[in-house]
């Protein structure tokens, strides 16, 4: 993992973006590196005023994967982002006029609410400061029938309609909550990590007939140069075989994509089982230590009782000027008498 820098924390932010796992790895760097806690926090706030509307809520939701990811190792993060939350719930919404992105901020602070994250002082002053700078946004009501539903049911080429898609913070949510009881096999994990070396992304000599394709399969233009049938022919064969060989890529890149997710999805489980089982030998270590501590004491205790016990090697003798004890000779001839 790489170490931390301002620098380095700037790149992965600019580099961030709104999918489960960019934000996840982001976080679990971060929580890595807890140490620069503070840093951390003013290097966030700082970026998330400069950046494009549309991303400010992608830099909120790693504020949340970190503050509830890092509460079981230490207050810190929570209590960094407690300065500048308010102020960056207000920037996030003071420059988005979409009505989805308040809705979200919203949801955020609820979450926050219900899990105990933080105090009700602090969710109240939360919710002031998102209300405080969202007066602008009230005018959109009056629009809403113009726009499209924030989050508008999709319509197939069929005409069937599909669920609503999560949005993030409910897939980050969702995933998180199926990972907290999963258990996962350090094995398979290896397993999984070592097939992924030989996926579709990794496939070099496919990736190589793909570059090689010629340029007027792709090249609408050309078509203007063919002038009898046989070319046409040819052409059709290239273009055939092209989106034969493109369609198989793309079917093992997706099919990848999703091991992939479930790979990361694995990892992060892991790490968090790790955590736990670390938290456990650490909680026996400190058992044990102070086992350690009672038994030294009972230890020193016993030999300051040994020093202060006499010698019997320097006792006087008990028979000096008395008759000395009959031998055991003497006492048999004493028995026939």
């Amino acid at each position: 993992m790489s170490s931390f820098t301002d620098a380095n924390l700037v790149k992965k932010l600019a580099e961030l973006n709104n999918t489960q796992q960019s934000i996840q790895t982001l976080s679990l760097w971060l929580i890595h590196h807890r140490k620069h806690a503070q840093s951390i926090v003013k290097i966030w706030h700082r970026e998330l005023v400069k950046a494009r509307p549309s991303k400010k809520l992608t830099i909120i939701y790693l504020a949340n994967d970190v503050i509830q990811n890092s509460k079981k190792k230490g207050p810190e993060f929570a209590k960094h982002f407690e300065t500048v939350l308010p102020d960056a719930f207000a920037n996030a919404a003071k420059k988005s006029e979409d009505k989805k992105t308040q809705q979200s901020l919203e949801r955020v602070i609820t979450i926050w609410k219900e899990r105990g994250v933080y105090d009700k002082h602090f969710i109240k002053k939360l919710k002031h400061a998102l209300e405080g700078k969202t007066g602008k946004l009230e005018p959109v009501k009056e629009k809403v029938e113009e726009k499209p539903a924030p989050v508008p049911e999709k319509q197939t080429k069929k005409g069937k309609k599909q669920e609503p898609e999560l949005s993030l913070l409910e897939e980050v949510e969702a995933s998180q909550a199926h990972l907290t009881s999963e258990v996962v096999d350090a094995e398979q994990l290896v397993k999984s990590l070592s097939e992924l070396e030989h996926s579709a992304s990794c496939d070099a000599a496919v990736r190589e007939k793909i570059a090689a394709l010629p340029p007027e399969v792709s090249d609408i233009g050309h078509l203007e140069k063919i002038q009898d049938k046989k070319s046409a022919v040819q052409l059709s064969q290239q273009v055939n075989d092209a989106c034969q060989l493109l369609g198989e890529y793309n079917q093992r890149l997706a099919a990848e994509l999703e091991e992939r997710r479930k790979v990361a999805f694995m990892l992060r489980a892991y790490i968090n089982q790790v955590n736990g089982q670390m938290q456990d030998t650490e909680k026996q270590l400190d058992d044990y230590k102070s086992k350690l501590a009672r038994v030294s004491t009972v230890r020193q205790e016993l030999l300051s009782h040994i020093q202060n016990l006499p010698d019997l090697t320097k006792l006087p003798d008990v028979t000096h000027g008395l008759a000395p004890l009959p031998s055991a000779g003497d006492l048999f001839s004493y028995s026939t008498h």
